[in-house]
């Protein structure tokens, strides 16, 4: 048992640090496109992708091993961690409620900030647009349609050497 519950509490650390890191990516990012940095803020989404992929590793791995010990104290394996604490040794259970609350407060801090670059980027993307607009009136930006594909844009009224000459 020891050593599936030492297993299951690398685990919470693992997924406590990889929160962590994503929320230095997130950080990050929110301060690129705040100082117009978007030469870098490609590279950024790029990073903060690839840090999705590993949080969702660490967090499969997590699931596996507390499916290990909810197996191994008795209880069904789809059991809560909270189900699972009580059914530890006495010992282990602060251990065990601290790095659950510390992970749950880290993915709240992560989940708030994503919803807020998701509203500067989309705020930065809208005021691209209205840019392109007035510079280049009715040309209209492709986006996707339902079936994921760009429609054709009309053509502009007037070529971009007519608009300026």
């Amino acid at each position: 048992m020891n050593d599936l519950l030492h297993n299951l509490i690398e685990a919470l650390r693992e997924e406590l640090k990889q929160y962590g890191e994503m929320l230095a990516v997130m950080e990050q990012q929110q301060d690129l496109v705040v100082q117009r940095q978007c030469s870098q803020l490609l590279a950024n989404v790029q990073q903060t992708q690839s840090q999705g992929d590993v949080v969702a590793a660490v967090r499969r791995e997590r699931s596996q091993r507390q499916r290990n010990v909810a197996r191994q104290t008795g209880l069904p394996e789809e059991s809560t961690i909270a189900e699972i604490i009580p059914r530890l040794e006495p010992a282990y259970r602060p251990l065990m409620q601290a790095l659950v609350h510390e992970n749950n407060e880290l993915l709240h801090r992560v989940q708030q900030r994503a919803r807020q670059n998701h509203l500067l980027l989309s705020h930065a993307v809208d005021l691209n647009r209205q840019l392109i607009e007035s510079i280049l009136p009715g040309t209209g930006l492709k986006t996707y349609d339902k079936s994921g594909r760009t429609p054709s844009a009309p053509s502009a009224a007037y070529s971009l050497y007519e608009s300026v000459g």
